[in-house]
């Protein structure tokens, strides 16, 4: 450990904390490229301080009605079985087509959100179960294979397929991240056990950068949120296929 890689953990936590997403996108990199794990290695404990932070943020949410139960039922449970699945994907690929298939996920949803309308939609929460359902379940996938806890995805989802506001998709989204990234952790476990010094450090700090994070989320305007989160995702995108080229 470095004092980049703890920053960065730190990051990890801020993210959680303000967007209810992109702590996953930050620490499959941080843990590669910072603390110095193969791509590998790093997916198992990503998912285990990703959950661990995600955790902090979902009971803070759920205190302040920043929730939706069945959004979070429905896209919890095919979550968790699809990133089991995932999981079993993840030895079939080299540590460097990981990391551009992750890098890929990440510049398609930074565009899709800066393209995107600006403006909140006003709509009704309704989560069908056959759209929510499918919705998580690859979202599960993605999770368990390439070590994500799947904020990322789960926000656009949850906006769009459970159609809730931003702000009660931040907080279902934590909670649905706690989920698949425990199924996930699990199933790699046995074939990667984590190095738990490095694993409880990095999520005691991104559990108090979530803390942090959710105080400053409540001042700040959702579009800016929205935007800021996107840039973010499309720098780290880039970064991450220039890397793995290089």
């Amino acid at each position: 450990m470095n004092t980049l890689s703890l920053l960065g953990a730190a990051l990890i936590g801020l993210s959680l904390g303000l967007t209810g997403a992109g702590g996953s996108i930050i620490t499959l990199p941080v843990l590669v490229y910072l603390a110095g794990l193969a791509p590998k290695d790093a997916v198992g404990i990503s998912l285990f301080v990703v959950g661990v932070a995600a955790l902090v943020g979902a009971v803070q949410r759920i205190r302040s009605g920043e929730f939706h139960l069945k959004a979070a039922l429905m896209f919890a449970l095919s979550g968790m079985a699809g990133a089991t699945g995932g999981a079993y994907l993840t030895p079939l690929v080299s540590g460097r087509v990981l990391m551009l298939i992750f890098a890929v996920l990440m510049l398609v949803v930074a565009l899709n959100m800066l393209i995107g309308a600006k403006k909140e939609p006003e709509m009704l929460a309704e989560c069908k179960p056959v759209r929510c359902l499918l919705a998580g379940l690859g979202v599960g996938v993605l999770t368990g294979f390439i070590g994500v806890g799947g904020g990322f995805l789960l926000m656009p989802a949850l906006v769009k397929f459970a159609r809730l506001p931003m702000r009660m998709a931040t907080g279902t989204s934590l909670a649905v991240i706690t989920f698949n990234s425990a199924a996930g952790f699990l199933s790699h476990y046995g074939e990667a056990p984590p190095r738990w010094t490095l694993a409880l450090t990095f999520a005691g700090i991104a559990a108090a950068g979530v803390i942090l994070g959710s105080l400053f989320a409540s001042r700040l305007p959702v579009a800016r949120l929205r935007q800021v989160f996107a840039v973010m995702v499309l720098l780290i995108g880039g970064f991450v296929v220039w890397q793995s080229f290089l």
